[in-house]
């Protein structure tokens, strides 16, 4: 397990339109042309580039008045309006630089009487490279020249009482130069190990991997086994770090072990704490001694697995063990809880449960315990809210593709209980396939052909930020692939579409502080994803551990209605390149989006505020929590003239929120005198709900005075006892 925060963006208000005709009188100011020399290699056809792409403008009339309703390729029926007042802007980010050929205006009524159109390549540096000094309404088709990346219509002077309003702003050009088309799909690389029933050697090469994997914790090893349908007989796969073990079929009764999929913690002495970044999915197992062991803790996920037996989750011995995931599983016995402190399962069906420790939490299980929160500490609801289960690979026939889950609503049980899942089915073909070596520039010319992306195997170090850009992008990671950003930049950034689903794969933060590690969304995302949620699965963060490494904020969600269901948000206790300065980060994940859930949210040790949420309707469904094991001193952790900075916070501006099954724990090992105010601050709101959560000082090392705000026991009278403090619902 191992000051106050920065504020929120808040999205700006919106305004009105109309709609007219032709031309308008172009200026081309040629000495502030975006760059000194037209690009020589844009021979091809100038394509549209900006439609679907994210946009942002300095206001907006409302929210049926976004910046993507002016990108969203409907050309009279949706439309961006600004705030009744002069100088307003909207600029769209095309991904990647382009070479600029015009730019199309459809104006609604209330026009833009003058306006410039300027090009930047940060976002922040702009450029003019062409003035409309006498517009009149209609549609403006205006010649561009020169490159950039981020294209702004900059309004001067409105024609109207209201204010600026576009049916569409598109952006013409061409981008990638004269280089050849990157093709999709190809092998799955040297550190993929495809087998089927007849293949030799499983057994040895599983042992194999096993034993370069089993203690290499912040190794650079990445492997994944891919079973082929089928029955196979007599198998252990002892599971390591960084393996990943799945079935290929469609359904996880296509593809059987007789045998065991296993995870214990010899390597430790017993101790399962340190179990992490591993995963099982889409199995059938007859385990031979009638139960399997998942012994693991974080970033450790079991999906689509049927266990025709029980399944222990604690290691050999009844070693410590700290926090798992389950979904869309089906354990036919009992799973043994034991020793682990705390667990989450969604959407699975259950045989029973054998205890608790701190905070079990089940949301749409069969089988599961009843709520009886604070004795015995389970959390239960009846359904998940929303969901939408994991992408994966498998095989039709001989053909790889990759099934992409529906979206569920109150969904209990499995995907498959019932037959086929429901959903979508991608051929490899549609996928870049990511390999060693490969670089940032050529992962996003792969998103810019409109390819999906799958991460073999490995360590991929970036130059520049992978910007996703397209709805419905499929990036999915085998064998937990790890993305490093280099020079401080972003590693990931999600544009405000629909439907783009992340999985699979681990960012490690450089030794370059980097400002946001994943960004779901810009800053001012308004778009509605209701009906087409982005989703983030078995994503983990980490900073320090493998080596130094820094960020400013691990994840910023900015998006509305995005789910993060399973990750694993870590600031390094251990390892290499640890320390309060060292691998400095202030925050873990913060929600700047509206009707967000997280449905099994692990984020632990940060410098400051591990959870902040600015975002209206949030939910999350089970919270882990360990403050930062380091902090030198009280006065590190003073929160202006609050004890520390709380694991999870809402916002005084939220207005209705919602959580269960929530623990936050200390183990201030280096100055154990070390007191928290709380664990969790909330605004006293009836529309803001907390159900089941704890607190606990690990062996007293540290304390808190109050579970949430001033509400909860303290644990010091514990001592050194580590007994949790306790709220079961608030306020």
């Amino acid at each position: 397990m191992s000051s106050v925060g920065s504020p929120p963006v808040f999205r700006r208000p919106a305004s009105r339109v109309r709609r007219a005709t032709v031309g308008a009188l172009v200026t081309s100011l040629a000495g502030s042309l975006l760059a000194l020399a037209p690009a020589t290699t844009a021979q091809a056809a100038p394509t549209l580039l900006s439609q679907g792409k994210t946009a942002t403008a300095s206001s907006t009339e409302g929210g049926a008045f976004s910046a993507s309703a002016a990108v969203d390729g409907d050309l009279t029926g949706t439309r961006w309006a600004s705030a009744w007042q002069d100088a307003q802007w909207i600029q769209v980010d095309l991904g990647s630089s382009a070479t600029l050929s015009h730019a199309v205006l459809n104006w609604e009524a209330a026009y833009g009487k003058s306006y410039s159109i300027q090009a930047s390549e940060n976002g922040t540096d702009w450029r003019t490279v062409t003035t409309v000094s006498a517009g009149d309404g209609g549609t403006d088709n205006v010649t561009l020249s020169g490159t950039g990346r981020y294209i702004r219509m900059n309004g001067l002077t409105r024609a109207t009482g209201y204010g600026f309003s576009l049916w569409e702003f598109q952006v013409f050009g061409t981008t990638g130069g004269t280089g050849p088309t990157l093709p999709g799909g190809g092998d799955l690389g040297p550190n993929v190990h495809v087998f089927d029933p007849a293949t030799p050697g499983i057994q040895a090469k599983l042992d194999q991997v096993f034993q370069e994997q089993e203690s290499a914790q912040f190794g650079s090893g990445r492997h994944a086994f891919l079973f082929k349908p089928g029955t196979y007989n007599g198998l252990n796969a002892q599971i390591g770090f960084y393996t990943q073990i799945a079935g290929l079929g469609l359904r996880p009764g296509d593809t059987t072990i007789n045998g065991d999929v296993t995870v214990d913690a010899g390597w430790f002495n017993g101790n399962a704490t340190q179990n992490f970044w591993r995963g099982a999915e889409g199995l059938t197992l007859n385990p031979v001694n009638g139960t399997d062991r998942w012994a693991v803790s974080q970033a450790s996920s079991f999906r689509r697995m049927h266990v025709k037996g029980g399944l222990n989750l604690a290691p050999n011995g009844y070693g410590w063990a700290s926090g798992g995931y389950i979904a869309d599983s089906k354990v036919d016995g009992q799973i043994g809880n034991y020793s682990q402190q705390q667990w989450y399962t969604r959407e699975s069906s259950i045989g029973g449960w054998s205890n608790s420790v701190w905070n079990q939490t089940f949301s749409g299980v069969e089988g599961a315990p009843a709520t009886s929160f604070p004795e015995p500490r389970y959390t239960t609801l009846d359904t998940t809210p929303v969901s939408r289960e994991k992408p994966y690979l498998y095989l039709d026939g001989n053909e790889y593709k990759v099934f992409a889950p529906a979206k569920r609503v109150n969904a209990r049980g499995t995907s498959w209980a019932n037959g086929a899942p429901q959903g979508e089915s991608i051929p490899l073909s549609q996928f870049y396939v990511v390999k060693p070596g490969a670089t940032a520039a050529t992962i996003n010319q792969a998103l810019a052909q409109g390819l999906h992306l799958l991460f073999t195997p490995g360590v991929y170090h970036v130059d520049q930020t992978i910007n996703v850009n397209r709805a419905n992008t499929v990036v999915l990671g085998l064998g937990l692939a790890t993305i490093i950003p280099d020079n401080g930049v972003t590693a990931m950034k999600v544009a405000d579409v629909d439907g783009v689903r992340l999985a699979g794969f681990l960012i490690d933060a450089g030794p370059v502080n980097s400002p946001v590690l994943l960004e779901l969304g810009p800053q001012n995302s308004s778009a509605d994803h209701a009906a087409n949620p982005t989703t983030v699965q078995d994503v983990y963060v980490r900073i320090g551990g493998a080596g130094a490494g820094k960020a400013t904020t691990s994840v910023v969600v900015n998006s509305d209605d995005a789910i993060i269901d399973h990750t694993w948000v870590w600031r390094a206790d251990h390892g290499e390149g640890v320390g309060w300065e060292t691998n400095r980060a202030d925050y873990g994940v913060r929600v700047n989006g509206d009707d967000v859930l997280a449905t099994g949210l692990f984020v632990e040790h940060f410098n400051k505020y591990d959870v902040e949420w600015y975002g209206e309707r949030g939910r999350t469904i089970f919270y882990q929590n360990e403050k930062a094991y380091d902090a030198p001193n009280q006065a590190a952790i003073q929160n202006g003239a609050t004890k520390g900075y709380a694991a999870y916070r809402v916002d005084d501006s939220v207005n209705t929120h919602e959580a269960w099954g929530l623990g936050s724990y200390c183990n201030y090992n280096v100055d154990p005198s070390i007191v928290q105010d709380h664990g969790f601050k909330a605004p006293v709101k009836p529309g803001v709900k907390f159900h089941s959560l704890l607190v606990v000082s690990l062996g007293g090392m540290g304390h808190y005075n109050h579970v949430i705000n001033d509400t909860g026991a303290s644990t010091i009278p514990a001592g050194t006892s580590t007994v949790p403090s306790t709220v079961v619902s608030f306020p």
